[in-house]
């Protein structure tokens, strides 16, 4: 029985993986953010920490509800809890999530809306960033600027940025064919060769936002938590 917990433990652990911070398109795990994760059973619990106290709760609650739905989709977790700790909401996101509120109903008094067209605009701009991502793979592999508005999914080596690229893409619905442009509008629609330069300039700085928040926020979380970077995710 323990080395059917230990790997359902492991499996938990890998379908957080899954989880993104919404505004920094990294892992919950990668980012140091999950301090423990343990089965007892059935049942899964995931303790999750931020960077500050006063992290938004918009991110917050997205990030635990997605880590909900990651623990639960483990074959062998029948039910889950997952704690936000040392944050101002805590209560209101650990206890909304918990009884499937959403966040309206986590936030009845502050909240108009649920967080679909917000992940949606972050799930864009995670895309526009794995664009300029492989965009760059392809320029240091000979492509030019102006020829870069007719590269294919398939011109892309295998790698790292070409994964990212399709998962991004797949978040928003764009097409995975191989003959599909890598360059293109927040809709899919082709750049044309002159424009290219002035898209290209536009992702990077998604992009860049992205990773200097990200840095930032690995800055803020070892300040506040003394060695979490060195720290396991599972204890």
């Amino acid at each position: 029985m323990t080395g059917v917990l230990s790997d359902r433990r492991e499996a938990v652990v890998d379908a957080l993986r899954t989880v993104l911070d919404p505004e920094l398109d990294e892992s919950i795990v990668d980012l140091n953010f999950v301090t423990s994760s343990t089965v007892d059973g059935a049942h899964a619990e995931v303790r999750l920490r931020l960077p500050t106290y006063f992290c938004s709760p918009n991110f917050a609650y997205l990030m635990v509800a997605d880590a909900y739905d990651a623990a639960r989709s483990v074959p062998g977790v029948e039910s889950a809890s997952i704690v936000l700790e040392d944050h101002f909401a805590s209560d209101a996101i650990n206890s909304g999530v918990a009884a499937g509120a959403g966040f309206v109903g986590s936030f009845p008094d502050e909240a108009g809306s649920e967080l679909d067209d917000l992940r949606r605009n972050f799930q864009r701009k995670a895309h526009v960033a794995a664009m300029e991502r492989a965009c760059r793979r392809l320029l240091a592999d000979g492509w030019t600027i102006e020829s870069l508005p007719h590269a294919r999914l398939a011109d892309l080596p295998a790698g790292a940025e070409r994964e990212r690229l399709l998962r991004r893409r797949a978040d928003v619905d764009l097409p995975l064919d191989p003959g599909c442009l890598v360059l293109v509008g927040d809709d899919g629609a082709p750049v044309a060769p002159d424009d290219a330069l002035l898209r290209l300039r536009f992702a990077r700085a998604v992009r860049v936002s992205i990773d200097g928040n990200a840095h930032f926020c690995r800055g803020l979380l070892a300040t506040r938590y003394p060695g979490s970077a060195a720290e396991e995710v599972s204890r």
